[in-house]
């Protein structure tokens, strides 16, 4: 990846057109690439298969099964779908913003037209396949699915929460707001089936893996969950807007359209990131699920202190390096395309 995209950046003038842009398509296909090979050992975390334990140890027996575990499948093609719709969302405020400004129209024309496209064929991927992989986390990881929905009991069948005020130590609801039968709908694609809750999950997992809590943060799935949700829909309801628009022919002269397609900018970055919470907080206190506990997998050699300065210097550092690469990115932005059609 980054060979060829140095190769990219600075073979601008030294590089035929088709070999130039071969290289950035390279980057594409490695950092794909690279994703799926993360995605599947975080499906191992989420689904363990392909192992066995010995002496107290996991190892490998079957790769095949590693890397076709059925929780990669439904991870890889949401992660990927995600981020087709987080390119055209980031491509369609630029395109928007310079049309809106009136310069370079054709070019930016053309390309709020292409990454238009490109946005809805990836809402819907992402919304079909974010079902298929709730139906996964339902039939994998229950007590996620329970917590994501802050369902204490067990219900069939069960309503998909839209608000609730949620009292984690009482393991109760106060003012709930939901609609009926839509969760079991979700899950089994029919109006009956029963959907475990939090506290028979519980109570199941204490028998199975011994005394302790198992109960991840309810309030901050549910929460984070609907901002997920939200989020799609908003970027759903102004790709539709502007849809209508094009057949119209009036979107490129509807100044509220443009400005809409800059304003939702930060929504796909936003659904991305809760939709990471949800993923990563939905499998605790497990860091692989059903074999091993977060604390248990905590260096013994590691000081709090230790921990706290390396997670402060990375956050740090990764700040200044989003400072730096959004003040580029303006400027760029701002500066539009050169003549030649250039590094720009």
């Amino acid at each position: 990846e980054s060979t060829f995209l140095g190769i990219w950046i600075f073979g601008w003038d030294k590089l035929g057109k088709k070999l130039h842009a071969a290289c950035i398509w390279i980057v594409a296909l490695a950092g794909n690439l690279s994703g799926f090979w993360i995605l599947i050992a975080n499906s191992f975390m989420q689904h363990p298969v392909g192992y066995v334990i010995n002496n107290g140890r996991a190892e490998m027996v079957d790769f095949i099964a590693l890397i076709t575990n059925s929780y990669v499948v439904g991870q890889f093609l949401h992660n990927f779908l995600a981020s087709i719709v987080t390119t055209a969302f980031f491509v369609l405020a630029i395109s928007a913003y310079k049309v809106y400004q009136k310069a370079n129209t054709n070019e930016f024309t053309l390309s709020l037209k292409m990454s238009l496209v490109l946005a809805t064929v990836g809402l819907l991927g992402v919304m079909g396949t974010g079902h298929l992989q709730a139906q996964q986390v339902a039939a994998m990881q229950p007590m996620k699915l329970a917590a994501v929905e802050a369902l204490w009991e067990t219900k069939n069948p069960a309503p998909f929460g839209i608000y609730a005020k949620i009292d984690e130590i009482k393991q109760e609801n106060d003012h709930e707001i939901s609609v009926p039968y839509l969760l079991t709908a979700l899950v089994y694609n029919d109006l009956k089936g029963e959907v475990k809750g939090i506290k028979e999950l519980q109570a199941r997992a204490v028998e199975q893996h011994g005394a302790g809590h198992y109960i991840p943060d309810v309030t901050g799935l549910f929460w984070s969950f609907r901002i997920m949700i939200v989020s799609g829909l908003i970027m759903a309801g102004v790709v539709f807007i502007s849809l209508i628009g094009w057949f119209r022919k009036t979107l490129f002269e509807s100044k509220w359209i443009l400005k809409l397609l800059i304003l939702v900018l930060p929504l796909p970055y936003l659904a991305n990131s809760t939709g990471w919470y949800v993923t990563e907080a939905g499998r605790q206190p497990w860091i692989v699920v059903g074999l091993q506990k977060v604390s248990s997998a905590v260096s013994p050699n590691l000081t709090p202190l230790e921990v706290n300065i390396t997670l402060i210097g990375f956050t740090l550092i990764y700040a200044i390096l989003a400072v730096v690469a959004v003040k580029v990115g303006f400027k760029f932005v701002k500066k539009g395309l050169t003549s030649e059609g250039g590094a720009n």
